[in-house]
């Protein structure tokens, strides 16, 4: 069993409470609009109402206790200040390296100077993989715009942010406004836009089965597990893009591409009519960054932009899939109706994970710092380590992080938690507003055992 604890205790999840001091100096929220009267504070409702809750590895859950004043409260004033200065050395350092080592390969990687065909082979797989992580950081920069932590100006944020986005594929505005509403919105069932896991009655109809049907499904096989895992690693994030995957379903619309629910469509439901403005801007974008592609691919050949282009995008797709797959994935992790989702217990339900220099340096510890992305998205990536430190000593208990084994546990996570996590559905005697994950392989707490009349309320 994997260790996920913010101190990586093999096999539990440890009540312990981060050391040191913490800044009370107050500041203005900077969490995205909620509804104060319902999700400023998670202690209105203690966890016993729930009943027994019990996540997939076995340990009791609490609902979290603190409220997000007590967050902001605990983190230093300094950490919300941006500076435009620092946000462009960091855009100028990823694209001068992405720049540097396109000349470089391009350069000096010809048949003369390495006369070896299958040495160049792989030396140019290398370029690409290199070149995937430069670009990776330069899409989580964009990222950073969208929250306007880049610079103090607006402006500067969205120019910044539209371009880095465009440049690969990614449609800035329409991804901006549904991920803001990721952020206000994380962990719950019925408004969350991203990494909704399926209920344990979507689950089983996929299968022609009723929830109370689900043992007839049988356990996954490895093979298959390992489809839906190439399938989620290749094109994972263009078809959340263009069909809404893993997002929650609208009241008589489908997710899809040709049902319209998609960020390329001004009428998608993603969207508010306002926005269409910015969904068309979106669209333009990466509509030029195609037709330069197109060009390019035309003059120096598409073999070659396979290799300068292509290939290292499959990369950048491959570490969006799996970040943000095992930002919001993991047995430990709780699901929320409605009824008992707050902002606090939203953000709480994420995970820190560690992928050593690359994610400090490369990533910009997009990674490591996730759960306060959650609770303060204002923060520059370049604070958030000391901000983390803060809430740690707030959220105590209710912390969740998996850094057992560096970059190596991070890449098994990922295979462990496409085991683990199939579905999530209340445990055994809970009123069934908290949820988590079960699987069929035989993998930690078993799946309640259900009655026919019990399967249209899960």
């Amino acid at each position: 069993m994997a260790s996920v604890t913010s101190t990586d205790v093999p096999h539990q999840l440890q009540n312990k409470t981060s050391s040191g001091q913490s800044s009370t100096a107050p500041v203005a929220s900077s969490s995205p609009a909620i509804d104060i009267s319902t999700s400023l504070s998670s202690a209105e409702t203690s966890s016993s109402s729930y009943g027994k809750l019990t996540d997939a590895y076995g340990n009791a859950f609490e609902i979290p206790d603190y409220t997000i004043s007590d967050i902001h409260n605990a983190i230093p004033k300094h950490c919300y200040e941006r500076s435009t200065i620092t946000g462009l050395y960091y855009v100028l350092r990823d694209v001068a390296s992405i720049a540097t080592t396109f000349y470089i390969f391009n350069t000096y990687l010809t048949p003369e100077n390495v006369p070896s065909t299958l040495l160049r082979a792989v030396l140019w797989g290398l370029y690409t993989f290199i070149q995937g992580l430069f670009a990776l950081g330069a899409w989580v920069l964009g990222h950073e715009c969208g929250h306007q932590t880049l610079s103090t100006s607006k402006t500067l944020n969205d120019t910044l942010g539209f371009t880095l986005h465009s440049a690969l594929l990614s449609p800035y505005f329409s991804w901006k406004i549904s991920h803001r509403k990721h952020h206000k919105a994380a962990g719950n069932l019925a408004e969350d836009v991203v990494w909704n896991p399926k209920t344990r009655q979507q689950y089983t109809i996929q299968y022609g089965k009723m929830a109370h049907s689900l043992f007839e499904i049988g356990e996954e096989t490895p093979i298959v597990t390992l489809g839906w895992l190439i399938g989620q690693q290749l094109v994972g994030w263009p078809n959340y893009f263009l069909t809404n995957a893993t997002g929650h379903e609208f009241p008589g619309r489908l997710n899809g591409f040709f049902t319209g629910v998609n960020h390329l469509n001004p009428g998608s439901p993603l969207f508010d009519p306002k926005d269409a403005k910015l969904i068309v801007l979106s669209d333009l974008g990466m509509a030029a960054a195609i037709a330069l592609l197109t060009y390019l691919g035309n003059t120096f050949g598409w073999t070659n932009m396979l290799v300068w282009y292509f290939v290292p995008y499959l990369w950048v797709n491959h570490w969006l899939a799996c970040i943000t797959f095992l930002h919001h994935t993991d047995p430990s992790l709780p699901r929320y109706t409605p009824n008992s989702w707050t902002y606090v217990r939203g953000a709480a339900a994420t995970i820190d994970r560690d992928f050593g220099f690359i994610g400090r340096h490369l990533f910009h510890g997009v990674i490591e710092t996730h759960v306060l992305h959650h609770y303060v998205s204002t923060i520059p990536f370049y604070h958030a380590w000391e901000a983390s430190e803060a809430i740690k000593k707030v959220m105590g208990r209710h912390y969740r992080s998996d850094t057992k084994g560096g970059p190596l546990g991070f890449l098994s996570a990922v295979w462990r938690n496409m085991r683990w996590c199939q579905w999530v559905e209340p445990p055994e005697g809970d009123r069934g507003d908290v949820l988590f994950f079960r699987n069929l392989n035989g993998l930690g707490i078993k799946p309640v055992e259900m009655s026919p009349d019990m399967s249209s309320h899960t």
